[in-house]
């Protein structure tokens, strides 16, 4: 009886380690390890041809010829994979230092099992096409559509704004991120008790 209870002691403190890291920590990766160029260019979508802030090749405003560029779809995977990578390592580095101060060693692959879960989740609904297919097969494309956030350009104009802070896109994105974190969290604890964790 006390080995199982010391078992489950274990698991919960562990799941509970990992989920701080998951989740609380999810908010710093997405605002402050995240570039702005990074962030806006991540959901684009396209074969025209863009520069790497973004700006599409006939919309600039100054002389940029000798710039690289690439296509539209192109900088947006590049720019998601920039932003996981980011995301994950800030993630794990947090996991493995909270459960090391606390005199538990994680298994490697129990770690990383969870990284691929959330790393390629991740990567997926910021890309935003499986976010917004989501969104249309629950009824929330509605929600998005309403919650948008003015901003001012340039000029000093007000423009709607459907993705960023203050918007349903980013409170329906995080969310998902975090119930995945759970999952991702359950995945290690499992993985990493159930023979004799290490210690």
């Amino acid at each position: 009886m006390e080995v199982t209870l010391n078992r489950s002691i274990e698991r919960l403190a562990l799941f509970g380690c990992l989920l701080a890291a998951f989740g609380e920590i999810h908010p710093f990766c997405d605002h402050w390890a995240q570039g702005s160029t990074t962030a806006k260019c991540k959901r684009l979508y396209g074969t025209h041809r863009v520069y790497r802030d973004g700006v599409a090749v006939g919309e600039e405003t100054t002389d940029r010829s000798g710039e690289p560029t690439t296509t539209a779809s192109s900088r947006g995977r590049r720019a998601v994979a920039l932003h996981v990578a980011t995301y994950s390592a800030i993630q794990s580095g947090a996991a493995v230092a909270l459960t090391r101060s606390f005199g538990y060693r994680v298994p490697a692959r129990a770690l990383l099992a969870g990284a691929a879960i959330n790393a390629g989740t991740h990567a997926v609904i910021d890309r935003g096409a499986l976010f917004l297919w989501l969104a249309d097969q629950t009824g929330q494309r509605g929600y998005i559509e309403h919650c948008q956030a003015v901003r001012l350009d340039k000029d000093g104009k007000p423009q709607a704004e459907i993705t960023g802070p203050g918007t349903a896109w980013i409170e329906l994105d995080a969310a998902l991120h975090r119930i995945i974190g759970v999952g991702a969290a359950a995945v290690i604890t499992w993985l990493a008790t159930r023979k004799r964790g290490r210690r």
